[in-house]
């Protein structure tokens, strides 16, 4: 068995007080497995702003730090620095920079259009202060005009000043490789992190894979259908596929693994403690 490179998790704010109340408790019970950070994310256009805010400063300071999603399409470079002051001001030192989504019904792109924009501006407001995590796409972004291009993109956000990079969920650990061989060809050898979801529900996870360009083999795929509504059987076998995922990627010397939570402790706990032995 491998040894267990540093993990990490990521939530999305609450929409309810329920949710705010339980999202203090699976932080806690994941805090025990020793994270090196859990990331919260960021809507379309700041739209979960306050949301996000508050999940911070619920979950800041009780152990593992916490490092923000902060998007910029369709903001602006004051809500920007704003956010980055409180930040500071916070003792918080890690982002994770991304593009996002552009809000439905707005126009233009915004005075950061794209995540190496971002990138940039924080380091041109707040030096090196934060690690900045960026995201990178194994299978290529969805609007990326070729996988060269996609190349040159997470490459620009590297140049741009970012510290490492986080993945799209996938399940091919080849892609994972070959996308880290590219940049390598390149002399880019920033840490990429694979981003990890797990399987619990076949519905909910190809509604998420088809909304991100992220590709669920065909024989999972199957294999998930033939399941039908037997819950029980689709999260064993969902554990199996992830959990030998994993394995694979930590032996192929991939330097950490990042957790799609979904606010749930299970099954990231499982796989955690069964990636240990």
């Amino acid at each position: 068995m491998s040894t267990l490179p540093p993990i990490s998790f990521e939530f999305f704010p609450p929409k309810t007080d329920v949710g705010a109340e339980k999202i203090v408790t699976v932080h806690q019970e994941l805090q025990a497995l020793a994270p090196e950070f859990f990331s919260v994310t960021y809507g379309a256009g700041g739209s979960t702003r306050e949301r996000t805010l508050s999940t911070i400063d619920a979950l800041h300071g009780k152990g593992a730090p916490v490092a923000p999603h902060l998007s910029c399409i369709g903001d602006d470079k004051a809500r920007i620095k704003e956010l980055l002051e409180h930040y500071q001001a916070m003792g918080i030192d890690r982002l994770v920079a991304l593009r996002g989504d552009l809000p439905s019904g707005q126009v233009g792109l915004g005075e950061l259009p794209y995540a190496r924009d971002l990138v940039q501006f924080v380091r041109e407001t707040t030096g090196d202060h934060f690690h900045i995590e960026v995201a990178a796409y194994p299978e290529m972004h969805p609007q990326a005009e070729s996988f060269d291009r996609d190349i040159d993109h997470f490459i620009d956000k590297v140049q741009a000043g970012a510290d490492s990079g986080i993945t799209q969920f996938f399940f091919n650990a080849d892609s994972y490789f070959y996308f880290v061989d590219a940049l390598a060809k390149r002399g880019i050898h920033t840490p990429i992190v694979p981003g990890i979801m797990p399987i619990t529900n076949a519905s909910n996870l190809i509604r998420f894979a088809d909304s991100s360009g992220a590709d669920i083999p065909r024989w999972i795929r199957k294999q998930l259908a033939a399941y039908g509504d037997d819950s029980a059987s689709i999260r064993a076998f969902g554990h199996e596929v992830v959990l030998k995922l994993c394995q694979r990627l930590i032996a192929g010397g991939a330097p950490s693994l990042h957790f799609y939570t979904m606010n749930q402790t299970e099954p990231t706990h499982q796989l955690v403690l069964d990636l240990k032995g």
